[in-house]
């Protein structure tokens, strides 16, 4: 039995040849595609990851009370303090949580927030502006719906400067940092005998720096500038080279100098690292 061959040309097999050959380019360049996606993904993860956690790193709470019923006129500094702080910690690095005019829920709503994000390498920093009374020997920060009257609604309706740096301290924080804005006459002072003007000293837990508007004690004036006179010098000073000690040092000096000794901010320091706001890694 004869088998008839198929008769096939050398045109037709150099045809699919050729086939084979474009198909496996096509597929070839296709995984090659794909492994560079794959590779940008990659990137664009390791990016994002690394600046979570460099972020997550810095943290802030910045509260700006200025709406208070119980004063004559809004603080209208805390405000503007509170925004053009907030605007400059987010450009060195910090991740910051802002509040304003708070009221005792949005306030501890915030502290609770800030202790949930708080990790061992964090460095963490508290500023509020507005008014705060001392009671026990102890600061609390005020509330825009604070109701005082006798020196127990401060520790009731009051939140404890103290007791958010504390805090900072319990979750592990690398280093605590405050800035307190907050030593002005308030509209409460006369209606409990045991009143005390300006702030209680703060104690500053390990590892912490806190900056006061005036001494213990002392009360300061707002002056007439769209920012306080702590919030404006520190603003000047927050990009300069050197440590964040150095630049609340010289916030605290240039302020004394200008008011020729009348306002002179407190400086409390337990820190041991060194820390820089121009470094988002410090």
């Amino acid at each position: 039995m004869n088998v008839r061959q198929p008769n096939i040309s050398r045109r037709t097999i150099a045809v699919a040849a050729a086939l084979v050959g474009t198909v496996s380019l096509v597929i070839g360049a296709h995984a090659a595609l794909n492994m560079r996606s794959l590779d940008a993904a990659k990137t664009v993860a390791t990016e994002e990851v690394t600046g979570s956690v460099d972020r997550a790193s810095r943290l802030a709470l910045v509260i700006g009370n200025g709406h208070y019923p119980d004063a004559n006129a809004p603080l209208t500094q805390s405000i503007n303090d509170a925004r053009a702080l907030s605007s400059t910690l987010r450009k060195h690095g910090f991740d910051v949580d802002m509040v304003e005019d708070a009221s005792k829920d949005d306030m501890v709503r915030a502290v609770n927030r800030l202790k949930s994000r708080i990790k061992p390498d964090s460095v963490v920093m508290l500023f509020f502006g507005g008014y705060a009374v001392q009671a026990g020997r102890e600061s609390y920060m005020l509330p825009v719906d604070a109701v005082i009257w006798k020196e127990s609604d401060v520790r009731r309706q009051g939140v404890s400067i103290d007791g958010v740096l504390d805090m900072m301290k319990d979750q592990g924080a690398k280093a605590k940092l405050a800035v307190v804005d907050a030593s002005r006459r308030n509209p409460y002072e006369r209606r409990f005998r045991s009143y005390s003007h300006g702030l209680a000293p703060i104690s500053a837990p390990d590892n912490a720096l806190v900056l006061s508007s005036a001494s213990p004690g002392k009360v300061a004036d707002d002056g007439r500038g769209e920012h306080s006179v702590l919030v404006g010098e520190l603003l000047n000073n927050l990009n300069a080279p050197g440590s964040v000690e150095s630049v609340f040092n010289k916030t605290r000096i240039a302020i004394s100098r200008a008011s020729e000794g009348e306002q002179v901010p407190t400086v409390s320091s337990s820190l041991l690292e060194d820390v820089r706001f121009g470094e988002a890694g410090g």
